[in-house]
């Protein structure tokens, strides 16, 4: 249950940085510059969004990267 939701947490943090409907990005936008485009800032995301596309494959093909720290703690 614990690796299951660690995963869902991950996919929804992604939600907020993949465009159109990333709402940080909108967030970033309000406090950018006005020179600096929302093109620019969709485009500048994408590597944040591939990182964290990579993490989320890395729990899902080692759940127990997710698991280790809390059975360590709860036994």
């Amino acid at each position: 249950m614990l690796w299951f939701g660690v995963l869902y947490l991950v996919n929804m943090q992604m939600s907020f940085l993949s465009p159109p409907f990333g709402y940080a990005l909108f967030y970033i936008r309000g406090v950018c510059p006005p020179e600096i485009s929302m093109g620019t800032i969709f485009k500048s995301s994408l590597v944040f969004l591939a990182l964290q596309a990579l993490g989320l494959m890395v729990c899902i093909l080692l759940p127990g990267v997710v698991t280790w720290l809390p059975n360590l703690v709860y036994g």
